[in-house]
C-alpha cells in the first residue's frame, strides 16, 4: 500500500499523521497545531474568519508534508464543523488545498474511530470492561465495551473550549466556575450506563496527554513516554488542584503543558476527573493515538 496521511480537524486542534503501511505501520511524520477553529462557536454559532484562515494555513503545511511523502490524504472534521452554519466557508477552500473533501463525521463515527485506535494500540486493554473517553474542544466521545464488543457509545456536548467559554469567568477559576463545569459534566454523563465492575479507562486527545506530560514533568513532549502512561486518580486530582489554583499566566509556565492550552486545560481536566469518578476507575491509561490513527487503520483494512 502507498503512504497515507490522515488529518483530524477538531474544534481546538488540527492533527496530522503520515505513515507508511507496507508491510506494517511506520510513522513518517506527526504534527499537532492548536488552531481553535471552533473558538466562540458556543456563543455565536458561526466559524470566525480568522479561525478559518488560521486552520487553512495549517492545512497548507500539512498538504505539503503529505505530498513530500507521496501520501494519499484523508481528512475528517468534528464538532465545530458539525455545528457551524457557515462550515462551507471552510470546507470549500480546505478541499482545494488537500485535493480531497473533508468528511464531516457525526459523534457516533467519531467515537468509533477513537475506539478503533484504542484497541489497535492496546490489544490487551479491551479484555473485560473498557471505557474509552475522547475529550475534544467541542465534544466528548464515550465508548463502553465488554471483551472488545461495543455496547454503548455517545457524543456529549462537553469540550475544553466549549465549557471554558460557557462557565469560566474568573482567573483563576472561582469556586462557582469550577462547580458549574462539574455540574454540567455530571448532568451530561448521568445517562451513560457505566458498569459496576472494574473497568479499564483509556483517555484520548490533548487534555489527557497534557495532564500526563504535566505529571511526568516533561519539558519536551515525548509521545513514547506519554502513550501508555497510567495516570492515577491521585495524580489527576493533584494536577486538577494545581490548575484550579493557578492563573492563566502561571499555567502557561507549567512544565509539560503547552502554553497554548493554558486557557482551556482546567475545563478539560474537570471533564476527565468527573468521568473517571462516574466510571469508578482507579487510573487513566493515556493514549496519544486518536481519530487520525483510527482513520489510518480503517483505510488500511478497507
Amino acid at each position: 500500500m502507498m503512504n497515507l496521511a490522515t488529518i483530524d480537524i477538531g474544534t481546538n486542534t488540527t492533527l496530522l499523521l503520515v505513515a507508511g503501511t507496507d508491510p506494517s505501520v511506520a510513522v513518517l511524520e506527526e504534527r499537532a497545531e492548536i488552531t481553535r477553529l471552533g473558538r466562540g462557536i458556543g456563543r455565536e454559532g458561526a466559524l470566525d474568519p480568522e479561525a478559518i484562515a488560521r486552520t487553512l494555513a495549517v492545512l497548507r503545511e500539512y498538504a505539503a508534508t503529505a505530498r513530500r511523502h507521496g501520501a494519499r490524504i484523508a481528512a475528517v472534521g468534528t464538532e465545530a464543523l458539525r455545528r457551524a452554519p457557515n462550515a462551507t466557508a471552510f470546507l470549500g477552500p480546505a478541499a482545494e488545498i488537500l485535493g480531497t473533501e473533508v468528511e464531516v463525521i457525526d459523534g457516533e463515527r467519531e467515537a468509533a474511530l477513537t475506539f478503533r485506535a484504542v484497541v489497535e494500540s492496546f490489544p490487551d486493554a479491551h479484555r473485560g470492561q473498557l471505557v474509552v473517553v475522547d475529550i475534544g474542544g467541542g465534544s466528548t466521545e464515550i465508548v463502553l465495551a465488554t471483551d472488545g464488543r461495543v455496547e454503548f457509545r455517545t457524543s456529549v456536548p462537553l469540550g475544553s473550549v466549549r465549557l471554558t467559554e460557557a462557565f469560566v469567568r474568573h482567573d483563576p477559576p472561582a469556586r462557582a466556575d469550577q462547580d458549574a463545569i462539574a455540574a454540567a459534566v455530571d448532568d451530561a454523563v448521568r445517562a451513560v450506563p457505566f458498569s459496576s465492575r472494574p473497568a479499564t479507562l483509556v483517555g484520548v486527545a490533548g487534555t489527557v496527554t497534557s495532564l500526563a506530560a504535566m505529571a511526568l514533568e516533561l519539558a519536551t513532549y515525548d509521545p513514547a513516554r506519554v502513550h501508555g502512561h497510567r495516570l492515577s486518580r491521585g495524580d489527576l486530582g493533584r494536577q486538577l488542584a494545581r490548575l484550579a489554583a493557578a492563573t492563566q499566566a502561571e499555567r502557561e509556565r507549567i512544565v509539560g503543558l503547552d502554553p497554548r492550552r493554558a486557557d482551556v486545560i482546567f475545563a478539560g481536566a474537570v471533564i476527565l476527573e468527573r468521568i473517571a469518578a462516574a466510571a469508578g476507575a482507579a487510573e487513566v491509561l493515556v493514549s496519544d493515538r486518536g481519530i487520525r490513527w483510527g482513520l489510518l487503520y480503517e483505510l488500511i483494512r478497507t
